[in-house]
């Protein structure tokens, strides 16, 4: 079947974090409304003729990753398997030059803010009424929703402001009416993400206003959780934790990256903030939200860390016990202020330091799931697996926090329902549970 361009079914492939892939999601809403028959994440190039990657260039992992999956549309279409590919994102608004030179096989070069070109070049026409309307790949049950874009933070090791732009918050009114569509096509959990959550109002009406957003979206009927990604801790609301506490349907769960303790990592990562002020921070949290998880995560290996400086965040995480925590190691980003730093550190240091970390991390994760044997706990299903139903407490997001495993063949038991389970047993990261 060949779409409205004239073409055969498009690929589409969507690399990186969550909010790429609503970029996505909106880019396949556009799609359907112009008729076109696309597939997301196809397994193989079976009936697809045009290719469409959404990449991401944060970092050289993530770069690579991108790089390797253009290059395999690219085999296909040497083979005659494909007849376009078209590449969408942060890679691409990155090296928009060097990918056009290198891959000239590719038949599209496409930034981050180009929907309109691309839908464009495909034949179709752009619908202004469908914005705020999305494809949801995530399992129907929940989703993410984009409040802002770009970045305003000078992080010294990121790369995000000067590839997405300055930080653009969403009016309250469009994001309180995505929500409400969302949760009228069945979407129970929405989770919260821009680059900065917390920077949300600023720019549009002059003063933080996420407190007051989570306020509003808490009181829409049908959401059963909301939770908050990527809060910045230099200027956090402080507001925004009554909030937290008093709305039942919003998660007791925080992700506030920290990066390091260290005072003087910090300064030199330009993080508006030392580790006296970190530390009071997260006990403000703590006392302002009881049984609040906090999710988190540290750059190790920055230009110049010691070794006494990474021991520093070492004994840090030993005393905070974060309920969920990731590691990465330093990326030495071209066009980072960081980049100017010699990158001193060596990667398989780095990669020693980050499995140091993590190592203690896990456990303190084991110690606390544990604690959770023979409590009741709400528990949202993602999907079946094997033997076992997977699912979620309140203190876990989805793909990147631990999962409850729930023994199957249980009577009236389905994924996108939430159940009250009793924990039987926990390893490192994860619960087992039954039905209450």
């Amino acid at each position: 079947m060949k779409t409205k361009s004239g073409k055969h079914k498009i690929g589409l492939v969507s690399l990186g974090c969550a909010k790429n892939l609503v970029d996505s999601e909106v880019l396949m809403r556009q799609l359907e409304a112009n008729q076109f028959e696309f597939v997301h994440d196809p397994s193989d190039f079976k009936g697809i003729r045009t290719a469409i990657v959404n990449t991401c260039g944060f970092i050289g992992d993530a770069r690579q990753e991108s790089v390797d999956t253009i290059l395999q549309f690219v085999a296909a279409k040497q083979q005659r398997q494909i007849d376009e590919i078209f590449v969408m994102g942060c890679l691409s608004e990155r090296y928009r030059k060097e990918l056009s030179l290198e891959i000239p096989e590719l038949d599209g070069i496409f930034g981050v803010n180009d929907l309109r070109s691309i839908i464009g070049q495909l034949g179709g026409t752009f619908r202004h009424e469908l914005l705020g309307e999305r494809k949801i790949t995530t399992p129907s049950h929940y989703a993410y929703l984009k409040i802002a874009e770009g970045c305003d933070r000078k992080c010294s090791f990121c790369v995000i402001p000067s590839i997405r732009g300055a930080h653009i918050s969403r009016p309250m009114e469009d994001v309180i009416k995505e929500a409400t569509h969302l949760v009228h096509n069945g979407v129970k959990e929405i989770n919260l993400i821009s680059q900065d959550t917390t920077y949300y109002g600023l720019d549009l009406y002059g003063k933080r206003l996420l407190p007051e957003l989570l306020d509003t979206l808490a009181k829409i009927e049908g959401i059963e959780w909301i939770r908050l990604h990527y809060a910045y801790p230099t200027g956090f609301p402080e507001t925004l934790l009554p909030v937290i506490r008093n709305h039942e349907n919003i998660c007791k769960y925080l992700d506030i990256p920290l990066q390091h303790i260290n005072g003087r990592i910090l300064k030199a990562m330009n993080r508006g903030l030392d580790g006296t002020l970190t530390r009071k921070l997260v006990d403000n949290i703590r006392e302002s939200v009881p049984g609040i998880s906090i999710r988190t995560s540290f750059i190790v290996g920055f230009p110049g860390e010691t070794e006494k400086e990474f021991l520093e965040l070492c004994n840090f995480v030993k005393e905070s016990r974060f309920e969920r925590m990731g590691v990465f190691t330093y990326s030495h980003e071209e066009g980072s202020p960081a980049y100017k730093l010699k990158d001193s550190i060596s990667l398989k240091e780095k990669q020693n330091r980050r499995d140091e970390l993590m190592k203690i991390q896990e456990e303190i994760s084991l110690s606390l799931n544990q604690e959770k044997i023979g409590k009741q706990l709400k528990v949202v299903i993602d999907r079946e697996e094997g033997d076992y139903f997977i699912g979620r407490t309140e203190a876990d997001s989805p793909e990147v926090d631990n999962e409850v495993l729930i023994k199957g063949n249980v009577d009236g038991f389905w994924p996108g329902y939430f159940y009250d389970t009793r924990i039987i047993s926990a390893d490192s990261f994860d619960l087992y549970a039954e039905i209450v």
